[in-house]
């Protein structure tokens, strides 16, 4: 059994040291400062605080109910928001609870399909069928990358859906919801908009404004561009908010993750000094790594529009092998993507595309320079089949001079437990 452990002990420092050597562009992930992680490794880890702020079922949680105080008011404060739950325990979580809330069983709502860039807990295998929702998919203009905004008013208007839901996990433009609303107004559809990819660019300005663009519901994870702990967050209007509270506690989260609502109070303190730095730093990285892969001969998508306008970046890779075969090869040069489906594939594990996302890059402080070489070294292992152990030494070497998390507070004075201090990756 000792053994066990430390084969588990061992391959988290593994783990540790292949990312601290690599250049991470999984466009669903980032890192935390080191405040943050240190109070992702409290006590808090090891309580229960059901109920509200103020009204618990147990008792030692005066300091909880503190911590969760502010993070609601500054997520209030950073995004607007009449009414702000900070309970859900993931995106999907946060997802669940929104459809609970505001369908009927049988009602029938809309949302992207998969290949069409909408994330798997919008499809008619996950929450849809929890609720036994009907699911129509938005009409998609694929040259676009984006919802069709005149079908899209006319399916909304014949089928009549209860419920809207904007977002994506291949979200590259801001979604029509303002052009959704005097429609969905019209067959008294609410309108949900998933930001779990965008929050931070939303908190920065960098995006769009779901909610005064006439989001009901904004529902989102709170580790992509928002640089927080994994979790979720609901921001809505004070006219559904008790829909929105019994959605979430008790009906789908009993004790939520008070560690990470500490880590969220902290990240959202965090994005309301440095957000709009940091992600108009993460939307310029995505453009200069995009045009300089479209410069080598890549076929990124969109180049008539600037090719993105989010931390992302979908490329057709089907001349190079496919979306699998070059995530493959990228690997193993320690260059850390992942496969996509585009509009036109119907096997999701043997996609024509690949989907990269900068944030955690631009989150260690890396910038346009970077980007460049970023490009050369993707460029060498799928066009020009370098040998991947001498661009994975010049990934590692790349990499050195980028440990630690930036746009944050972390530093000499940052910290109330500083025998806790983590360093970068480490």
């Amino acid at each position: 059994m000792q053994a066990g452990i430390e084969d588990i002990v061992d391959a988290v420092r593994k783990h540790h040291e292949l990312y601290r050597d690599a250049l991470p562009l999984i466009a669903s992930e980032n890192i935390t400062s080191n405040t943050v992680r240190t109070l992702l490794a409290s006590d808090l880890s090891h309580r229960y605080a059901e109920g509200d702020v103020g009204s618990r079922f147990y008792q030692g949680c005066k300091y909880i109910d503190e911590i969760e105080e502010k993070a609601i008011r500054y997520a209030k404060e950073l995004f607007d928001a009449e009414h702000v739950n900070v309970k859900p325990v993931s995106g999907v979580n946060a997802n669940i609870a929104v459809l609970f809330a505001l369908t009927s069983l049988g009602d029938r709502m809309m949302a992207l399909s998969i290949s069409d860039g909408g994330h798997i807990s919008h499809s008619k295998y996950s929450v849809p069928a929890m609720r036994n929702l009907e699911l129509e998919t938005f009409p998609f203009d694929a040259k676009e990358m984006n919802i069709d905004v005149s079908k899209m008013v006319e399916v909304i208007k014949s089928k009549k859906p209860a419920l809207i839901l904007f977002g994506g996990s291949l979200f590259l433009f801001p979604h029509p919801v303002s052009e959704a609303r005097e429609a969905a107004d019209e067959v008294g559809a609410k309108i949900v908009y998933d930001a779990s990819h965008v929050l931070g660019l939303i908190a920065g300005n960098q995006f769009q404004d779901p909610l005064r663009e006439g989001a009901d519901v904004v529902a989102s994870s709170t580790h992509k561009t928002f640089p927080g702990p994994q979790g979720a967050i609901l921001l809505c209007k004070m006219d559904i908010k008790d829909k929105i509270e019994r959605a979430v506690f008790p009906g789908t989260v009993s004790n939520h993750h008070l560690h990470h609502v500490a880590g969220l109070a902290v990240t959202l303190a965090e994005m309301m000094q440095f957000g709009e730095a940091y992600a108009a730093q993460t939307v310029a990285n995505a453009k200069v790594l995009a045009q300089c892969l479209y410069e080598a001969g890549f076929d990124v998508l969109c180049e008539h529009k600037g090719f993105t306008k989010s931390h992302q970046i979908a490329i057709n890779v089907l001349k190079d092998g496919g979306g699998a075969a070059v995530a493959e090869q990228l690997e193993r040069a320690n260059i850390i993507i992942n496969k996509n489906l585009l509009p036109s594939d119907k096997d999701p594990d043997k996609p024509s595309g690949i989907r990269l996302g900068v944030q955690e890059l631009t989150r260690i402080g890396m910038k346009g320079s970077e980007m460049k070489e970023i490009a050369s070294l993707i460029t060498r292992v799928v066009i020009a089949k370098a040998d991947v152990n001498k661009v994975k030494d010049e990934v590692k070497a790349l990499r050195k001079g980028f440990q630690d998390a930036m746009y944050c507070f972390d530093g000499k004075d940052a910290y109330k437990f500083p025998e806790l201090k983590l360093s970068g990756y480490l």
